[in-house]
C-alpha cells in the first residue's frame, strides 16, 4: 500500500468510474454535525446522507464529524480530504461493493463541536458514541448543552438532534440528558429542538490490514480510514424534527410516526442474539461471531431465543415479514467475511443485558413462560464475568469484586443479577441458576 498514492481529492481521478463518489465533495455544503467518528458512522449513516444528496440533488448535506476521544481517525480522514471507502462483503471472494464516499466533509475532535453547533447552517446533529455517551455527567452531553447555549445566544435556528445509538427510545433519552444538563435554557430547548427516535442496524466491525490492502487493490490508492460492512443496512427515524433536513427516505431509510416497533425487534433480536453468541462463543473459546454461529449448539440456541423467547413479546408492524428478518440475521450472523469479534460485541455487558434481554425475561416470566435461552444468555455473561482475564465495561471493578467471592451458580447469580435487574422477579434467580449450572 505504501507505493500507491493517498486518497484525496486530487486522486479521485484515479479511482474506476463506479467507486467514485456519487457527489462532488468539492461543492459540497456542511449541514450535518455528527459526534461520534467511528466506522459505525462511516459505514451507515454517512451512505444514507450522500444518497439522499445524489437522489434529489441538495448538496447542503454534507457532514461535520467529530471524534469523541481519539485523534488518529480525525487526523486520517483530514489528511483524505473527508474520503474514505466502504467494502461490502457477503462472505464471496469478490466484494458486493466498494465506493469512496465524500459527503463527510470537515472534521473535529472533542469540545470542537460547542463551536460548531452555533452554524445556522447546521439543522441536524446526528449521534454514535454507544450507551456510555448517554450517562450522566457524560462530555456529549455537556458538548450538546454547551452547543446549544452558543446557538441559542447566536439566533442560530432549530436544530433536530438524532441519536443513532442502540437504546430505547434513544430520543427521549438524549432529550432528557441535554436538558438536565442545560438548566436555564429549557425552555429555548422546548420550542427549537427535536429529539426524534431512529433505529440503526448494520454490522460494521473494525477494519483489518487485509481489508485496507483489499480497498487498496480495488481503487489504486491507499486509504486509512476504510471501512467493511455487510450488505445489510436499516434506519427508521421518528418523524419529528425541528428544521430542515436530507431526504433521507430517498436513500431507503424509513421516516414513521412510531419507532417502537422496530426498535423492539432489531433491539431483542439482533442485538438479544448477538450477546448471546457472543457470551457463549467466548466461553467455548471462539474469536469471532461467526465463528461461534458455526457451532450447532449455538446456533440452535440463537434460533430458540428469538423464536420461542423473543418473538412473543414483539409487535410486528403490520406487512412486515418477521420470519424472512429472522433468517436474515441468521445468515448475517454467519457471514465469515465480517469477523465481528465476540469480544467486541460482550463489551459493557451491564448497560446492554437489561434492555436486550432482561426486559425478555420479565416479560415472558409474567405470561407464564419459561425463557430458558434469554436466561442461557444472562448466565453466559456471568459466568464471563466471573472468568474473563479482562473485562470492558463501565462497571468491570465492582461486577470482579463481586462475583470474587462466588462458589457457586446460585451465589454468583445472586452477587451479579441486581446490576441488571435491582428487583428481579422470584423465578428470574432460578432459572438464571439452572442455565448457570450448565455451564458451570
Amino acid at each position: 500500500m505504501t507505493d500507491r498514492p493517498l486518497l484525496g481529492l486530487g486522486t479521485l481521478d484515479r479511482l474506476p468510474e463506479t467507486a467514485r463518489p456519487l457527489i462532488d465533495p468539492a461543492t459540497t455544503e456542511v449541514g450535518v454535525l455528527h459526534l461520534g467518528l467511528g466506522v459505525f458512522h462511516r459505514g451507515h449513516q454517512v451512505g444514507y446522507t450522500e444518497e439522499a444528496m445524489a437522489a434529489t440533488g441538495d448538496t447542503r448535506w454534507g457532514i461535520c464529524a467529530a471524534g469523541i476521544r481519539s485523534r488518529a481517525t480525525v487526523d486520517a480522514l483530514a489528511a483524505q480530504d473527508g474520503l474514505f471507502a466502504v467494502l461490502v462483503r457477503d462472505g464471496r471472494p469478490e466484494p458486493v461493493e466498494l465506493r469512496v464516499y465524500g459527503a463527510l466533509r470537515e472534521t473535529l475532535l472533542g469540545a470542537e463541536v460547542v463551536e460548531r453547533l452555533a452554524d445556522p447552517r447546521i439543522t441536524v446533529v446526528t449521534l454514535t458514541v454507544t450507551e456510555k455517551g448517554y450517562l450522566p455527567g457524560s462530555a456529549v452531553i455537556e458538548w450538546l448543552a454547551a452547543g446549544l447555549r452558543r446557538r441559542a445566544a447566536a439566533g442560530a435556528g432549530p436544530v433536530t438532534v438524532l441519536s443513532c445509538d442502540n437504546l430505547p427510545r434513544n430520543g427521549r433519552v438524549v432529550g432528557d440528558a441535554v436538558r438536565a444538563a442545560a438548566g436555564e435554557l429549557r425552555g429555548w430547548i422546548e420550542e427549537n429542538v427535536a429529539f426524534p427516535s431512529s433505529m440503526v442496524d448494520r454490522i460494521v466491525p473494525y477494519v483489518r490490514p487485509e481489508d485496507l490492502e483489499a480497498v487498496a487493490a480495488g481503487l489504486g490508492v491507499t486509504d486509512r480510514a476504510a471501512v467493511a460492512t455487510e450488505p445489510f443496512r436499516q434506519w427508521v427515524i421518528e418523524d419529528r424534527f425541528a428544521a430542515d433536513r436530507p431526504a433521507w427516505e430517498r436513500a431507503g431509510a424509513l421516516i414513521v410516526p412510531d419507532v417502537t416497533p422496530y426498535e423492539l425487534m432489531k433491539l431483542r433480536l439482533l442485538n438479544g442474539a448477538h450477546s448471546l453468541i457472543a457470551y457463549l462463543g467466548l466461553l467455548h473459546g471462539c474469536e469471532t461471531i461467526a465463528e461461534a454461529v458455526s457451532r450447532d449448539d449455538i446456533a440452535a440456541a440463537v434460533r430458540a431465543l428469538m423464536d420461542e423467547d423473543v418473538t412473543p413479546t414483539l409487535p410486528v408492524p403490520e406487512g412486515f415479514d418477521l420470519e424472512a428478518y429472522k433468517r436474515s440475521l441468521m445468515a448475517r450472523f454467519a457471514n465469515p467475511a465480517l469477523r465481528h469479534q465476540t469480544t467486541k460485541v460482550a463489551e459493557d455487558g451491564s448497560l446492554k443485558l437489561p434492555l436486550r434481554l432482561v426486559t425478555v425475561l420479565r416479560e415472558r416470566l409474567a405470561a407464564g413462560a419459561t425463557p430458558a435461552h434469554a436466561a442461557l444468555a444472562i448466565a453466559a455473561w456471568m459466568r464471563w464475568v466471573s472468568v474473563a482475564p479482562r473485562l470492558d465495561d463501565p462497571l468491570a471493578d465492582r461486577l470482579r469484586a463481586a462475583a470474587a467471592d462466588a462458589t457457586g451458580p446460585r451465589s454468583l447469580v445472586d452477587a451479579l443479577l441486581p446490576f441488571l435487574d435491582p428487583d428481579p422477579p422470584r423465578q428470574a434467580a432460578e432459572l438464571i441458576t439452572d442455565r448457570l449450572a450448565t455451564l458451570w
